[in-house]
């Protein structure tokens, strides 16, 4: 018998039951869904009857229940119900995308021109001039006019330093035709400016550390200032040693400076004096430039007999008559103690400063109502060197007394402002 697919059946064929998620308790506030009340009646189950299948077509799902719809909508609701427990997505957006660990916090109040420049006068001050150099030329082509004239202003000390004046003329045309004014002009010797009035100038140079020919920029300021015959102090507190060039250069200097009764005094020379006489020993013919700076120390710092039974080591060394003791000329010696007993209205310092600590500078300005220290020769100026000036020149700042520095060039002067220098003393740059 083949029964028709067709024709209606007296009872609907129960559904099997399928598997059903569990069901997510709903959260408090929300009313509970009563599913029994939706749920179609039971119907008993029948016996299936026996069929025969010939073709079975596809059959669509059975539309979803009240409760398979409450299931199926479940998992939408969760982010809320967890959202209960303290957390939610709106809460990871406020929490950490605008956290400062997410987000990058900008500072809109940064001058991005103080920025530039504060890259160029660090370079300097480590010594990197090549990069300074090149970045001060970009930066006068960028900013164009009065707005830049700080880069000029650094440039054309940079390239007068560096002895470039080609250069130098160059930019003085691009300057008077960008900013409309007269460019500064070209010094003979940045380190030979002249001092204000108020008293004759001292120079001081620092002699530091184990001077080799790679280091001699001081003896080669020491040597200019006595071509000029100008009266120098020469700080040796912290001269470790020499290699034989610089020995020889600086006795031949000091030689030079004695015979011409000029006022070249050194300071803290002894236990410089001390370490290079225990070093040379007689028979040992390996060092005698060496031996002819001890001379000329032993002749300016020492006794007529210590140095007569060192002339004699000297002799019998290198098989050479030595030099004789001298006694100092009396209007050498007077000069001498003349300068020293001066009380001059600035204290100056020259050349390059390094790792210097400036022991001596509290005693110094001491001396003086108004202290000024003078940079109008000081070509460059370390990073150390000026957190050791902040440090000395805080306790006289702090005791009500004002320090002024002068004249520094535009390179110094900037790096000095980026330490805080600029709070502890008045500093007055040159008009450009």
């Amino acid at each position: 018998m083949v029964f028709s697919f067709f024709k209606k059946q007296p009872n609907k064929m129960p559904e099997r039951p399928s598997a059903r998620p569990r069901p997510v308790e709903p959260p408090p506030e929300a009313k509970p869904v009563d599913t029994a009340a939706e749920a179609p009646p039971k119907v008993p189950a029948a016996p299936l009857p026996d069929l025969e299948f010939s073709t079975v077509k596809p059959v669509s799902p059975p539309p979803a229940t009240a409760t398979q719809k409450s299931s199926a909508a479940a998992p939408a609701v969760a982010p809320q119900a967890a959202a209960d427990d303290g957390f939610s997505m709106d809460d990871f957006d406020s929490d950490f995308t605008n956290s400062s660990v997410m987000g990058i916090d900008v500072e809109n109040d940064v001058d991005p021109l103080q920025s530039c420049v504060e890259q160029v006068v660090v370079l300097y001050a480590n010594g990197q001039d090549g990069a300074a150099r090149s970045l001060l030329e970009t930066f006068v082509r960028s900013y164009r006019g009065l707005e830049g004239k700080r880069f000029w202003m650094l440039l054309f000390d940079l390239l007068q330093i560096s002895g470039d004046r080609a250069a130098f003329e160059k930019l003085g045309v691009d300057y008077a035709e960008a900013c409309e004014s007269s460019p500064p002009t070209w010094c003979q010797d940045v380190t030979a400016a002249k001092p204000a009035a108020g008293g004759p100038a001292v120079s001081k140079i620092f002699l530091q550390g184990v001077l080799t020919s790679d280091s001699a920029l001081p003896i080669g300021e020491l040597a200019r200032l006595i071509g000029q015959k100008a009266d120098v102090n020469v700080d040796c507190a912290k001269l470790i040693g020499c290699d034989d060039e610089i020995a020889a250069q600086l006795g031949d200097l000091l030689l030079k400076a004695r015979k011409q009764r000029l006022a070249v005094n050194l300071v803290g020379a002894e236990a410089f004096l001390d370490r290079l006489n225990e070093r040379l020993v007689a028979g040992d013919a390996s060092h005698e430039p060496a031996w002819r700076l001890l001379l000329e120390l032993l002749q300016r710092h020492g006794t007529q007999e210590r140095f007569e039974e060192r002339a004699v080591d000297y002799a019998v060394t290198f098989e050479l008559s030595p030099p004789s003791w001298e006694v100092l000329q009396a209007s050498g010696a007077k000069a001498a103690a003349a300068t020293n007993a001066q009380v001059e209205d600035a204290h100056y310092l020259v050349g390059e400063l390094k790792a210097c600590r400036f022991e001596d500078l509290p005693q110094i300005l001491e001396k003086h109502a108004q202290p000024v220290l003078d940079f109008s020769r000081v070509t460059r100026l370390d990073f150390i060197s000026a957190g050791q000036l902040v440090n000395r020149l805080a306790p006289i700042k702090a005791a009500g007394r004002e320090v002024v520095i002068r004249s520094p060039n535009h390179l110094v002067a900037e790096l000095m402002a980026v330490v805080g220098l600029n709070r502890q003393a008045r500093i007055i740059v040159p008009k450009s």
